[in-house]
């Protein structure tokens, strides 16, 4: 279907690649073309009065790609949300400039202004604690390629923790670097590993990179 690949669907859970662009769910803006009303008609088979039906587990940001996993059932739903501490997700994200480090970790607490804007404030009693992990996999000229491993799941925690680092992530309109033209945000959710609802295995999800990122990691700096 467009704007979603299905990696995997059983009677609790489906699991899709979505591509930059799609809203995951709806907005007043936007209300049809989602990644929920996609896979709602999915499961419903063309059937308008069908049951069927799926859950919002998790978001994923409009410019974002990646794995996304949904419920079929209300049980699903529940115990992949109470759960989701115990999920593994990593992205991956071009940014500006080289780190001073190879790897490290990220700690703040975020807060939203009222033009929605997200930041760090200092007052914990202000923000929600944000931890993010990240490890430079290669530069490209005058790029780094990064690995990202999210340990809470704040609103634009990447965007916001690579930019204040001297580092915003490429193509990002929002927290990027004045004149980047880049139109296309190279933030991609690649790995997601849950446990199943039904079953408790752990299970691995992975997304191929969208060719706006693939080229990058193609490239030698």
């Amino acid at each position: 279907m467009p704007g979603l690949t299905i990696l995997h669907e059983d009677r609790d859970i489906i699991v899709v690649n979505k591509e930059p662009g799609l809203l995951t769910i709806a907005t007043d803006a936007v209300r049809e073309r989602t990644a929920y009303a996609l896979l709602t008609d999915y499961v419903r088979k063309g059937v308008a009065k069908s049951r069927e039906r799926v859950f919002i587990v998790h978001r994923l940001d409009r410019e974002t790609s990646g794995v996304l996993v949904l419920a079929r059932t209300p049980d699903a739903k529940r115990y992949l949300q109470g759960n989701w501490d115990t999920a593994e997700k990593r992205y991956v994200a071009v940014v500006h400039g080289h780190l001073d480090k190879a790897e490290g970790e990220i700690r703040s607490y975020l807060t939203e202004s009222a033009a929605l804007r997200v930041y760090s404030t200092p007052h914990a009693d202000k923000g929600k604690l944000a931890h993010t992990g990240y490890r430079v996999i290669q530069t490209s000229g005058p790029y780094s390629i990064v690995s990202v491993q999210l340990f809470t799941g704040r609103k634009h925690q990447i965007r916001v923790h690579l930019a204040e680092q001297g580092h915003p992530v490429v193509g990002d309109r929002k927290y990027g670097k004045a004149g980047d033209s880049h139109k296309l945000l190279a933030l991609h959710a690649q790995r997601l590993t849950i446990s199943h609802p039904f079953s408790g295995e752990r299970m691995c999800f992975v997304a191929p990179e969208p060719p706006h990122i693939a080229r990058w990691l193609r490239e030698k700096g």
